[in-house]
């Protein structure tokens, strides 16, 4: 009898299942600290590539002005990052992560983390090391 299992056993349906369980691990990892994953992300990305324009920051996320306006919002109201006038020109504002954002930051990627760890805590050592060698083989 098919239970209609067979269908959905496909990787091109099981990855994006896993992917949406890994999401909502990390997004409910992250809510204790008053963050969602877009937040954590730009956080991430403005402490790697350092001070950049709101529209830098946009491009990098692939997210709209008016939605990295929303975000840089958030985490200037926290406390994590700042902004300033670009010195090169006065009209563009630069946001800069506060040492502040920079310890939230390492919180948010242990919380990220602990998250995925809890995804995947019932592979063993040797089927975590082949699945990520199975993603990289995708990726490349």
């Amino acid at each position: 009898m098919d239970d209609g299992r067979a269908h959905r056993d496909t990787p091109g349906d099981l990855l994006p299942a896993v992917s949406r369980r890994l999401r909502r691990e990390v997004r409910g990892a992250l809510e204790p600290l008053g963050m969602t994953p877009h937040h954590a992300r730009a956080l991430s990305v403005i402490e790697r590539d350092g001070p950049m324009r709101l529209r830098d920051l946009a491009g990098t996320l692939r997210i709209a002005p008016r939605s990295v306006t929303d975000v840089v919002d958030h985490l200037q109201d926290a406390s994590l990052l700042t902004r300033s006038p670009d010195p090169g020109d006065r009209r563009a504002t630069v946001i800069t992560v506060t040492a502040e954002g920079r310890s939230m930051s390492r919180r948010l990627e242990r919380a990220r983390r602990a998250a995925a760890d809890a995804v995947f805590a019932d592979l063993s050592d040797s089927d975590r090391a082949e699945l990520t060698r199975i993603l990289h083989l995708l990726l490349d």
